[in-house]
């Protein structure tokens, strides 16, 4: 057979048996049709209200509705009011004083020179003179309360500790020692306020940094801390 003339059998064929199932789909929802409406002239209106009615009567009553039983509501907690209690307890943990320190058997800072040569020895009798401190039997200058007690000492970084009687005008140290000793003074923080004023104030006249107990540049910190713990 001639390739043209089967394609266009299989062909043909394809097609009746697309037009056989389009008219048996037709015939069987035409069928469907008929008996649906058959039913509806069967099952009245009247009739579909009383099913709707009994169907309705199957529901319990208020009275006979079944008990339900809830749970308790447990009270619930904010998660923005667990943060903000969160932050309040950091917070407060933060304010909390930190431990007072205790009193020292030492308290010693030093006045270092800014200069590369250091403190001159007449520039230092001339503060020290501005300031009251006194050269003592020991050859440094001492702070003297009114029965010629010793409240606090300073001496010189070079030479022992010692400052020269004689040819200040030689004499160079790069810095000075304060030191006091708390335990044997009446009223320590009067005199540690005395103290820290000295220091500040030849800092100024001599142009020098003040040091504390670690090496490092006092702070006001520092200097409440310590006396804190007087």
């Amino acid at each position: 057979m001639d390739k043209e003339l089967l394609r266009i059998v299989i062909i043909g064929t394809g097609l009746l048996i697309i037009i056989g199932l389009l008219t048996w789909s037709y015939i069987k929802n035409k069928a469907l049709q008929e008996e649906n409406d058959s039913n509806n002239r069967r099952d009245p209106p009247a009739q579909k209200a009383k099913k709707t009615v009994k169907a309705k009567d199957k529901t319990p009553s208020p009275r006979q509705s079944p008990k339900i039983t809830e749970a308790p509501i447990e009270p619930v907690t904010p998660s923005i009011y667990l943060v903000q209690n969160n932050t309040n307890e950091e917070e407060e943990e933060e304010q909390e004083p930190a431990p007072r320190m205790q009193t020292p058997t030492l308290i010693q800072f030093s006045l270092m020179s800014n200069s590369d040569t250091g403190f001159n020895g007449i520039d230092l009798v001339n503060a020290f003179s501005i300031v009251g401190l006194e050269y003592g039997s020991l050859k440094i200058y001492e702070r003297l309360d009114a029965k010629r007690l010793v409240d606090y000492g300073v001496a010189s970084m070079v030479d022992r500790g010692v400052f020269p009687d004689t040819d200040m005008d030689a004499f160079y140290t790069p810095g000075l020692v304060f030191f006091m000793q708390p335990a044997v003074l009446d009223d320590a923080q009067t005199i540690f306020d005395d103290y820290i004023e000295t220091l500040q104030l030849l800092a100024i006249e001599l142009d020098g940094t003040i040091l504390d107990h670690t090496k490092q540049k006092l702070t006001d910190a520092t200097i409440q801390a310590f006396r804190l713990s007087l």
